[in-house]
């Protein structure tokens, strides 16, 4: 997929959201860091296995590319959904979308063509590639994220360990 109209995301930036917070006050967050240490604690470790290839909205119009990752124990829906909730105590606005696990593997090209992104589409409906493989969820980080034109930066202000409290 080297020719196609997409801005790939760095390696060290690809990243699984659990919760997107927007612009926030640095005040703030020593008490991200702290829920997100009390959520953590009562999560345990877990696994995730790298799925299909998919595109948002959808193949046929597409904007975003990512990878799925699924899980079927249910923990990373319940470690979402408490730091949703944990999120919305503290006064961050709601998620509206279903959580759908993804990581982004690219961005398309605001000036892309639509023969362009219709080669996109049909390249990634077209993927047969064996999932790649499983990774072990150890921690939950916070992020901030510094958007450039070359793409966003994210740096890490904490992290916080699965299970401690089990």
């Amino acid at each position: 997929m080297g020719d196609l109209p997409v801005r790939w995301v760095r390696a060290n930036g690809i990243h699984l959201t659990l919760k997107f917070l927007g612009d926030t006050e640095l005040e703030r967050i020593p008490d991200v860091k702290q829920v997100l240490l009390n959520v953590a604690e009562s999560h345990p470790v877990f696994s995730i296995r790298l799925g299909d290839l998919g595109c948002f909205p959808n193949t046929h119009r597409p904007r975003v590319v990512w990878l799925g990752v699924e899980e079927n124990s249910g923990v990373l829906l319940a470690l979402q959904a408490a730091t949703e909730a944990a999120c919305r105590e503290l006064g961050f606005q709601p998620e509206t979308r279903p959580f759908s696990p993804h990581l982004t593997l690219g961005r398309v090209r605001r000036d892309a063509e639509p023969k362009s992104l219709t080669e996109l589409g049909q390249a990634v409906e077209r993927d047969e590639s064996e999932p790649l493989g499983t990774l072990s969820v150890e921690e939950i980080c916070l992020f901030q994220s510094d958007l450039r034109p070359d793409g966003a930066v994210y740096t890490r202000l904490s992290a916080a360990q699965l299970g401690i409290g089990e």
